[in-house]
C-alpha cells in the first residue's frame, strides 16, 4: 500500500537556495507532476515556471531511483497594471495544470490572478546546415558567388528545450483566478475566480462560457465566495466547486448551460456545541480534489481533511484531523493572519493515502486503509542522502516527551501549502517556502 506508515520515507533531493533571507519572488506557489510523473513543474511568486525531469536510473546504482533535474525554466507571467481599476496584477503563478501528452512536446496551462497561458515545451537537438544564401556563420553570401545549389542537411546539436506560449486566455475574469482544471475530454478546461467559473476550449482564446455565476445583484448581499473548482477525472460533464462556507456543489453541464443550480450539495452539519467566533473562517474549504477513481473527493479546511463519497451528500465518509492542537491557538492565528492560509491536499496514485501540509514545515499523511497517520518534516537537518524521515510529534501541554516539539514553539512562518504525489510511484514533492523537497519510499 502506498500509505503513510507501511514503509519509511527517505530524503531524495532538495532544490533552491539555503539563504536565511528569502526573496519574495522565489517563494513556490504551486507544484504539479505531469500525467506520467516524469516531469515536475513548480511556479513561484516571481512568475517563473521551473520544470524538473526525472533522470533514468543508473545501472551501477540500481537501488537509487533517478533524480529530478532542471529541464526548463521560463518566465510565464510578468507584473501588469490594470489602469481601469488602478490595480497592480501580480505575476505570481497561482496554478499549473499539465495536459495529457499527445506527441513529443509537452503542454501546460499556467495562470496568475487574471491571465491563463498555454505553454508548449519542446526539444530541439538538430539544426539545419548548409544554406544557399548564408555562410556557416550566418552572413549573407554574395549572390554572384553562388554557382551551385546546396541541399541543407540536419546536423546534431546540443539539446535545447524551448518553452513557447501557444495561447493566451485573457480578460475573462473580474476577480482573482483561484483554480484551473483540464477536462477529461482534453479539449476544454475550466477556470474559477471568487464569483464565477468559466469553461474554455483550448483552441479558442477570445471567448469562454460562463457556467457558474454566484455574484449577487447587490454586492452587499454577498455571503460566500468560490474557493476551488475541479473537473471530474472521467465524466467530462461533471465538475465540483467549493465555497468559503464549507460547502461543495457538484454540477452537471448536461442539465443546463448555466450551472447555477447544482445537482448535489455536500455539507457537514455543524456541531452547535463547538461553535465559536472562528467557526466560519476555519470551515472555509481551501482545496477540493477528485480521487483518481472518480468515486470520492477530498476537501481541505483549516483544521481537517474530509473524504466524501459522491453518492453521499450529508456527511463525509472519512475525516482526518491535520493539526487539532491549533484549535486553542485560533486567536493568535487570526491576529497573525495565518488562519487565512490556503492549504492544498493530494491523493496518492492508488487513492489509498492522502497528504496535506501544516506549519513548522510539517506535512501529514493519512493511510485510508489502516487509518494510521504520520507527521513528517521537510528540513535541511534531515536532508542527508537517503536519510529516513523521523515521525514528528507535537505536545499540547503538560510534560513534553524527549522527541516531541511543544505547540508553542512551532514556527508559523514555515508552512507547507503545496504538495504533489507522483501518479504512479511513491515519490512526493513538498514546497517549503523557496525550497522544493523530494522524498521517496525507502527501497533497500
Amino acid at each position: 500500500v502506498a500509505g503513510g506508515n507501511d514503509f519509511q520515507w527517505c530524503f531524495s533531493q532538495v532544490k533552491g537556495a539555503i539563504d536565511e533571507d528569502v526573496a519574495e519572488a522565489d517563494i513556490i506557489s504551486t507544484v504539479e507532476f505531469n500525467y506520467s510523473g516524469d516531469l515536475l513543474a513548480t511556479g513561484d511568486k516571481g512568475g517563473r515556471v521551473v520544470i524538473f525531469q526525472h533522470e533514468q536510473e543508473s545501472k551501477n546504482r540500481p537501488h537509487l531511483r533517478g533524480e529530478y533535474n532542471v529541464y526548463s525554466t521560463f518566465q510565464s507571467h510578468e507584473p501588469e497594471f490594470d489602469y481601469l481599476k488602478s490595480l497592480e496584477i501580480e505575476e505570481k503563478i497561482n496554478k499549473i495544470r499539465w495536459l495529457p501528452q499527445q506527441n513529443a512536446a509537452h503542454f501546460l496551462l499556467s495562470t496568475n490572478d487574471k491571465t491563463i497561458k498555454l505553454w508548449k515545451i519542446s526539444e530541439r537537438d538538430k539544426r539545419a546546415d548548409g544554406y544557399n544564401l548564408k555562410d556557416e556563420d550566418g552572413r549573407l553570401r554574395d549572390p554572384f558567388r553562388i554557382t551551385s545549389l546546396r541541399v541543407p542537411v540536419l546536423m546534431p546539436m546540443d539539446l535545447m528545450v524551448e518553452a513557447s506560449p501557444r495561447r493566451i486566455f485573457a480578460n475573462a475574469h473580474t476577480y482573482h483566478i483561484n483554480s484551473i482544471s483540464v477536462n477529461s475530454d482534453h479539449e476544454t478546461y475550466l477556470s474559477a475566480d471568487d464569483l464565477r467559473i468559466n469553461l474554455w476550449h483550448l483552441e479558442i482564446t477570445d471567448r469562454s462560457f460562463n457556467i457558474v455565476d454566484i455574484k449577487p445583484a447587490n454586492m452587499e448581499e454577498l455571503t460566500e465566495v468560490i474557493t476551488a473548482a475541479e473537473c471530474h477525472p472521467h465524466q467530462c460533464n461533471v465538475f465540483v466547486y467549493s465555497s468559503s462556507k464549507g460547502t461543495i456543489r457538484l454540477c452537471d453541464m448536461r442539465a443546463a448551460a448555466l450551472c447555477d443550480r447544482h445537482s448535489k450539495f455536500f455539507e457537514e452539519p455543524e456541531d452547535p456545541s463547538s461553535r465559536s467566533f472562528f467557526s466560519e473562517i476555519i470551515s472555509s474549504i481551501s482545496d477540493v480534489k477528485f480521487s483518481h477513481s472518480g468515486r470520492y473527493m477530498m476537501t481541505r479546511d483549516y483544521l481537517s481533511v474530509k473524504v466524501w463519497d459522491l453518492n453521499m451528500e450529508n456527511i463525509p465518509v472519512e475525516t482526518y484531523q491535520v493539526h487539532e492542537y491549533l484549535r486553542s491557538k485560533l486567536c493568535s492565528l487570526y491576529e497573525n493572519d495565518c488562519i487565512f492560509d490556503k492549504f492544498e491536499c493530494c491523493w496518492n496514485g492508488s487513492d489509498s493515502a492522502i497528504m496535506t501540509g501544516s506549519y513548522n514545515n510539517f506535512f501529514r499523511m493519512f493511510d485510508r486503509n489502516t487509518r494510521r497517520d504520520i507527521t513528517l518534516e521537510a528540513s535541511r537537518e534531515s536532508s542527508k542522502p537517503r536519510a529516513t524521515l523521523k515521525p514528528r510529534k507535537v505536545s499540547t501541554g503538560g510534560k513534553r516527551k524527549k522527541d516531541e516539539i511543544s505547540v508553542d514553539s512551532l514556527d508559523f512562518n514555515k508552512k507547507i501549502l503545496h504538495t504533489a504525489w507522483h501518479p504512479k510511484d511513491n515519490v512526493i514533492a513538498v514546497a517549503a517556502t523557496n525550497n522544493l523537497y523530494i522524498f521517496q519510499d525507502k527501497i533497500n
